[in-house]
């Protein structure tokens, strides 16, 4: 694979392009190209957060403390105020609720912006997560307008921001925290600045324990990358080739480093710092089986009754399979196609939670990218009807999740 696709890449030069209005001058100009991503992304999560809060009114329940102190966001709240060291003991004395399952770099912008801003906790967990999405939509915006042009990374930014589980964008959650590094390294590895590649994926790797598929997704498009440049050096691209290869290396070196250090501290404090963390997943009843939990859960929603988000999950992750096959038919550039793979094996393979697996997908925007694709050469009538549906349907199922249901999101 290569960025040389049948997706509708634009042909640029790998190379940043150093024009004379400076960073700042091309920082503008690609934030007004991303701009009506951005207006219409705000728009339909403004709608989203409309219908969750007169839902919410009209239940006697208060939508700020559904967004920022549900479910997960209160372990979150706890680490922000008082750090590592609280553990939890469950029905089952085989589960063991330790927050050392949660990785560090939310809360530690939630305390930092706590403290810059004199805000309470809930406010500052919904302000670093609702900043990282708008930073999420606009990575995610310039991935699909390099790939695909304009009208496309418009789409793919609209698609993401009406998924069935797009509430928890705007959740104290660490999704969207992830999904903006992410986005931002997967673009700096499409645009050959590895080495902030690397430095994005390691800030990925410390906001979720998937964070490790965008690590995965550079180093291994680094070494695609160098495989490339070796296989076509000539006599006159050596210096040029030379001075592109430490970067790869550095970039690629660089990738894992933020989830790599967290798991082997968390295994120092746990007196095993290679099984340490897995251990402590394991006290969550969350650990890999290939797929087993998940086929049993499947096999019971379909011979019994069972709540609504696990039918729903089913069909979402059966569209996640088919959007991952038509993204590999499409040959796009590898970093691409080893985040979603890899973001695709965790959730799929992991035991438990599978309500939440949806979720745990959230991140996988290239998934949407077909689908953007096509999107953007059908008619504007088309595209509206069909982007209006989605927006309902992620709207109420949104509200439903949080308001309604008994289960996480």
């Amino acid at each position: 694979m290569s960025a040389d696709t049948r997706l509708p890449v634009r042909a640029r030069d790998d190379r940043p392009v150093r024009l004379r209005t400076g960073w700042r001058g091309q920082l503008l100009g690609a934030l007004r190209r991303a701009a009506p991503a951005l207006l219409i992304y705000a728009a339909v999560r403004l709608c989203g957060l409309l219908l969750l809060a007169l839902w919410s009114w009209h239940a006697g329940k208060q939508p700020g403390k559904l967004l920022g102190r549900s479910w997960d966001a209160v372990w979150y709240e706890r680490l922000a105020d008082h750090g590592y060291g609280t553990v939890l003991h469950g029905a089952d004395p085989s589960y063991i609720y330790s927050d050392l399952a949660f990785f560090p770099l939310y809360p530690m912008l939630v305390r930092g912006v706590r403290a810059t801003l004199s805000l309470g906790f809930v406010e500052a967990g919904l302000l670093v997560s609702w900043a990282a999405a708008g930073a999420a939509a606009w990575g995610i915006y310039a991935v699909g307008e390099r790939l695909a042009g304009r009208r496309a990374g418009v789409l793919l930014v609209v698609l993401w921001g009406v998924l069935p589980h797009a509430i928890v964008q705007s959740m104290a959650y660490t999704e969207s925290l992830m999904t903006a590094f992410a986005a931002w390294a997967l673009y700096a590895a499409l645009t050959g600045r590895w080495l902030w590649a690397g430095a994005f994926a390691a800030l990925a790797g410390l906001s979720r324990p998937n964070g490790i598929a965008v690590a995965a997704a550079v180093s291994l498009g680094a070494a695609w990358q160098i495989c490339q440049l070796w296989r076509n050096r000539t006599p006159d691209s050596l210096s040029l080739s030379a001075r592109q290869d430490w970067r790869l290396w550095a970039g690629a070196a660089l990738a894992p480093l933020g989830w790599a250090g967290y798991v082997l501290w968390v295994g120092w404090r746990k007196g095993s710092p290679l099984f340490g963390y897995f251990a402590v997943q394991r006290g969550w009843g969350s650990k890999f089986d290939f797929g087993q939990d998940g086929w049993e859960t499947v096999r019971r929603t379909v011979l019994g009754p069972m709540r609504l988000p696990y039918p729903m999950a089913i069909a979402l992750v059966s569209v996640a399979l088919v959007l991952f096959v038509l993204l590999v038919l499409d040959r796009p550039p590898v970093a691409l196609v080893v985040y979603s793979g890899v973001l695709l094996v965790i959730a799929l393979g992991g035991a438990r939670y599978f309500g939440c697996k949806p979720r745990f997908l959230l991140p996988a925007f290239p998934l949407l990218l077909p689908v953007a694709v096509g999107m953007a050469r059908a008619r504007t009538r088309t595209v509206v009807v069909t982007v209006g549906a989605l927006a309902g349907l992620s709207w109420c199922y949104g509200t439903y999740l949080l308001a309604i249901a008994t289960s996480a999101p």
